[in-house]
């Protein structure tokens, strides 16, 4: 049972976690070099058109008060208006209808990574040393070394380009569907449930499938890897033995009295796993061509959209404590000494 002076100690410990971030992103795009008035006036304006803007902006107040401005903003959740890509349109707009595209891959990629990724690490290590190890450890070596911008293009020239299996980009076959994509909650499996559309369901899962394999390889690899050594150590403790030494059979005490404890560093490694998932969507959705917010960054760093930069930025952050803070409630779930 986890305390709620526990819960709420993690909580406040996100406060400073959240305001170095947002500090660190205003500076950085503040100290980056050109002058983002000019994006917004266009390439062709003149100084004053370009002087207007900034003044409309507030980019000729002094730095601090940009800063203060910036940061009672932010805690009121407002991240402006996109100044090239959604011309004023509010970030946090185009930040709701992006965000569950990639939180739907990265949610996929996860769960396939669990999914395979413990029993393969279970079952290498009951069977330390022989071939199915032996397998299990290439192919996680494998999966762990293999960058997504190289496995991407591979599974699409396999499975889409010379079998012919699943798409080769996009979501969802735009054409079958007149009336477009439901937009209850952005996450096209879950709006196509919602609208009882079976068809579409399977049509989302077809498109999701390569674009979450090629998330789910890396994430898969390392959980294996990282179960196989904590159950290896778990086998070698002293309540194993003693279980084995009353007659229990080995698997039956490994499942029962080992699997929690070899948990507990592979929940961490799932925890940061899908903060890593999150930074990997970005690529994935390039190679995909899944309009997330994976590409939503890169176009706005291209076209220099500082306010879907910092609110993109801010929303990665946020994500990543909250699935930190999910990891350290689960961590000590598992073992309640964590807590003193």
């Amino acid at each position: 049972m986890i305390s709620k002076r526990y819960v709420i100690k993690r909580l406040l410990l996100l406060v400073p976690v959240l305001f170095g971030v947002a500090t660190l992103v205003f500076s950085i795009l503040h100290l980056s070099p050109g002058n983002p008035a000019t994006v917004v006036a266009g390439q062709q304006a003149s100084a004053e058109e370009v002087r207007q803007v900034e003044e409309r902006l507030g980019l000729t107040d002094p730095i601090w008060v940009q800063y203060g401005r910036f940061m009672l903003d932010t805690v009121q959740l407002d991240l402006g208006e996109s100044w090239v890509i959604r011309k004023g349109e509010p970030v946090t707009s185009v930040l709701r209808w992006k965000f569950p595209i990639t939180l739907e891959l990265a949610v996929l990629g996860q769960i396939a990574g669990i999914m395979f990724g413990i029993p393969i690490g279970i079952v290498s290590a009951i069977k330390q040393d022989t071939i199915t190890d032996h397998l299990s450890r290439v192919g996680a070596l494998s999966g762990i070394s293999i960058p997504i911008f190289w496995s991407g293009p591979l599974v699409i020239l396999l499975f889409s380009v010379y079998l012919g299996w699943f798409p080769t980009s996009g979501r969802l076959t735009q054409r079958a569907y007149e009336g477009g994509a439901p937009q209850s909650t952005g996450v096209l499996l879950v709006d196509s449930l919602l609208e009882g559309n079976i068809i579409m369901f399977i049509d989302a899962t077809w498109h999701l499938f390569l674009p979450a394999m090629v998330i789910g390889i890396y994430s898969m690899a390392l959980i294996s890897r990282m179960m196989r050594s904590s159950m290896l150590e778990v086998i070698r403790q002293d309540y194993i033995r003693t279980a084995h030494a009353k007659g229990q059979g080995r698997k039956i005490t490994l499942l029962k009295h080992g699997l929690r404890n070899a948990l507990i560093p592979v929940v961490t490694v799932i925890g940061i796993q899908f903060g890593s998932l999150l930074g990997g969507a970005v690529l994935t959705e390039t190679v995909f061509n899944i309009r997330g917010i994976g590409m939503l960054l890169v176009d706005a760093i291209t076209d220099g959209d500082y306010p879907i930069i910092q609110g993109t930025v801010l929303l990665f952050a946020l994500v990543f404590t909250m699935v930190n803070l999910i990891v350290d409630l689960t961590y000590s779930y598992l073992d309640p000494r964590i807590e003193q």
